[in-house]
């Protein structure tokens, strides 16, 4: 545990948290300076070391959609389901995804009423299934961001490899500098500045958010998950706000690069290719922000070999998930949150996913009363 309780040291925080206050002091803005952290993980170690209680007022925390399970919309959970409704199939997942309500039920509820659905901690146990299961169809539901693309691109390269005919991938893959600018285009949201997700940037690395800073002028600080590395890459962005510039900084150092990770780009590339637009909880549309299956691949393309229904379906009209991954509301202001929402009976896809801001604010916080930031606790090891 050294090492991790470096990352936890409470009288750095308080350095930390000096720094911070005395970089928004220097801002001197009117309204609250708005920074969003753009990965659920994140959001859950802000809540869970009570970060955002520790912060001055004039410094707002926004959480953004980098919850993958959270931005996949109904209609594609609902194809899922059609899919596995298929004779002589299984479709297999991760467990987030087998909770999150469809329009009509889950991918749970589906397995109860006789779809063979499993969950599986990788796309090589999918593959796994296939190679077991040669007169069964196994479809791997495939979500998440660059983060995870890598491991089922070089999941479909082995079943090509082993010549494993029965396996195939319904690709929901999405790109995080796509949804930021869709995010930006929004005159409604006004953001200082971004958080950059430290998982995603393993992957594809700092350089591609230079897009964000130079093109929207929004400087960001790419961080760890831990509270200094938070804490460090929050001051790192309020430093380029009082000094006028807009870049991307790498607080992450550790464990990302610029130019990222050669290797799983470089299978992303072969076996994906950009859609022309996916659909996203709360953000509709967005251009070439997700994966497809290359021609080439074809062959394990599920879209390809099954018709789906491709239905475009709302949100639960008392549910705010839509607004909460667009950073517009926070958890506690929608109407369900702990009552009619909850883990054990979600509503929306933010309460079910481990890193859904619903299910944070749940877990670490509470519903607040009165205001929306919870009692401060001390940071350090819990």
């Amino acid at each position: 545990m050294k090492y991790v309780k470096e990352f936890r040291d409470p009288q750095k925080a308080r350095g930390l948290l000096a720094q911070i206050e005395q970089l928004a002091r220097q801002l001197d803005r009117p309204h609250p300076i708005k920074i969003m952290e753009v990965c659920g993980g994140h959001t859950h170690s802000i809540f869970k070391y009570g970060l955002e209680s520790l912060l001055p007022l004039t410094v707002e925390l926004v959480h953004g959609p980098g919850c993958p399970v959270c931005i996949m919309p109904k209609g594609r959970l609902d194809d899922a389901i059609a899919i596995a409704e298929h004779p002589n199939t299984i479709l297999a997942t991760f467990g987030d995804v087998m909770r999150v309500p469809g329009s009509k039920q889950s991918l749970l509820e589906a397995k109860a009423g006789g779809a063979d659905i499993r969950m599986v901690y990788s796309p090589l146990d999918a593959l796994a299934i296939a190679r077991d299961n040669p007169q069964q169809e196994v479809i791997f539901f495939a979500i998440g961001f660059e983060t995870t693309a890598p491991s089922t691109a070089l999941t479909v390269l082995q079943a090509e490899t082993e010549n494993i005919p029965n396996f195939s991938l319904f690709c929901n893959h999405v790109l995080v500098v796509p949804a930021l600018e869709a995010l930006l285009s929004n005159p409604d949201l006004q953001l200082d500045g971004f958080i950059g997700p430290g998982h995603v940037s393993m992957v594809i690395g700092a350089r591609p958010y230079r897009a964000i800073a130079e093109r929207y002028n929004k400087p960001i600080a790419v961080s760890g998950f831990e509270p200094l590395d938070i804490l460090q890459s929050l001051s790192m962005v309020l430093q380029q706000l009082v000094e006028g510039r807009c870049e991307v900084e790498n607080q992450y150092r550790r464990v990302v690069q610029t130019e990222g990770n050669t290797v799983a780009i470089e299978a992303m590339a072969k076996v994906f290719a950009i859609r022309e637009q996916f659909e996203w909880r709360g953000l509709g549309d967005i251009p070439a922000s997700g994966f497809k299956m290359q021609s080439a691949y074809r062959h394990f393309d599920a879209e390809a070999k099954f018709t789906l229904p491709h239905r475009r379906i709302a949100d639960h009209r008392a549910c705010a998930c839509g607004e909460i991954l667009q950073g517009i509301k926070k958890p506690w202001e929608c109407k369900v949150f702990g009552t009619g929402c909850t883990p054990e009976h979600p509503i929306g896809a933010c309460m079910v996913s481990s890193e859904g801001a619903c299910a944070a604010y749940y877990k670490y916080g509470g519903k607040p009363e009165s205001k929306p930031r919870p009692a401060k606790i001390p940071v350090g090891v819990h």
